[in-house]
């Protein structure tokens, strides 16, 4: 494998939480491994699902906090201290119209890893889950671009939530 996705920050409550994030990727992994079995193709309902979570997601977060449509709100209820630190997250830029992370680990990815998925298996997973967060985006006004992945073998992935045209 050419993924190169290995921990700094191991600390037993650290490595905990990652592993129930694995066992939810783990489940990604199954559901589109049966489905492609029986003859269907993930990219034909994966990311249309994994999107409509991420569009309710999003219409929680900005129920709950009152935010509006601020990513500084976003930053607050989806990227705490506590995620900062399970995936080894630096904030980049945050303000109303930009959030801008950078990840230097992916639970999601080792869980693939340890499954014995190519790259190309785990590019394309990557690229499913990450419709949550198109969806999450989208339902803040938004777009995410994704200009380096793990996934793709890149050292970060470079999360990028912004307004169009801002």
């Amino acid at each position: 494998m050419s993924i190169n996705n290995e921990p700094k920050i191991k600390t037993p409550i650290t490595v905990a939480i990652r592993e129930q994030l694995e066992h939810r990727a783990l489940w990604m992994y199954l559901l589109c491994d049966e489905a492609k079995k029986k003859g269907l193709e993930s990219t034909e309902y994966a990311p249309d699902a994994i999107r409509r979570c991420g569009l309710y997601q999003g219409a929680l977060f900005r129920e709950k906090g009152k935010m509006g449509d601020s990513l500084k709100g976003l930053k607050r209820s989806l990227f705490t201290v506590f995620a900062q630190v399970i995936f080894e997250m630096k904030i980049r830029q945050c303000d109303d119209d930009h959030l801008f992370i950078d990840f230097h680990y992916c639970p999601l990815v080792k869980a693939w890893q340890k499954q014995g998925c190519t790259d190309e298996e785990i590019r394309v997973l990557c690229d499913h889950a990450m419709c949550g967060d198109r969806g999450i985006a989208e339902s803040f006004g938004c777009v995410l671009d994704l200009p380096k992945t793990i996934a793709r073998g890149d050292d970060i992935c470079e999360i990028r939530f912004h307004r169009p045209g801002k």
